[in-house]
């Protein structure tokens, strides 16, 4: 009886501890956000990155993974962006179909944050936002300045029928760490008190 009571009382005490530092991970702005096109994507570099980031105590997000059923998709997608310090593009054939990805790469621009590029199986030169109905026609001025801002932006390139999956995403994660290193060092640089000049 005694017995059962213990493995109850930490079994419970495991799940309560695992719920805290879920609900602490949750709250915690997100240190990187993945964009991305679901359909060309999420299954092999962006899933990669999410892990291999999240092995190095990182904290990236990434819709399918980061948010849970009952988030506001805009407020939750908006506020990770708002509060993360870099973000990465994955540009790929599909992503200019998506109003999602390019709403996520206008808030990026605009609050300018640092974005990683990653062109995956296409060029920079290939990539365009066309009338598709997907976006209404008074953001897609919004959109091209975005895109055009990203692939004057250098990046990463993978072509997924030669390249090394795994190449790609250690290099994506060590450009993302030197970039969170940089960022930390601007603010302490910008917060230390300027010493005069004595001649």
């Amino acid at each position: 009886m005694y017995r059962s009571a213990a493995i109850n009382f930490h079994r419970n005490l495991f799940l309560l501890q695992n719920q805290t530092q879920l609900a602490k991970r949750v709250t915690k702005p997100c240190d990187v956000f993945l964009n991305h096109r679901g359909i060309d994507t999420k299954r092999t570099i962006v899933s990669l990155l999410y892990d291999h980031l999240s092995l190095l105590n990182l904290r990236p997000f990434l819709d399918n993974r980061t948010m849970k059923p009952g988030d506001k998709l805009f407020d939750k997608i908006d506020s990770a962006i708002m509060g993360c310090k870099v973000g990465v593009a994955v540009f790929s054939p599909r992503y200019c179909d998506s109003y999602f990805c390019l709403h996520e790469l206008a808030l990026f621009m605009e609050s300018k944050k640092k974005v990683i590029p990653i062109f995956c199986d296409i060029k920079p030169s290939q990539l365009r936002v066309v009338e598709n109905g997907q976006c209404p026609p008074e953001m897609l001025p919004k959109f091209r300045l975005a895109l055009e801002q990203a692939k004057n932006t250098v990046g990463l390139t993978y072509d997924s029928s030669k390249g090394n999956l795994a190449d790609v995403v250690t290099r994506a994660a060590n450009i993302v760490i030197n970039s969170l290193i940089e960022i930390e060092n601007e603010k302490h640089s910008m917060h230390r008190p300027k010493t005069p000049f004595h001649f």
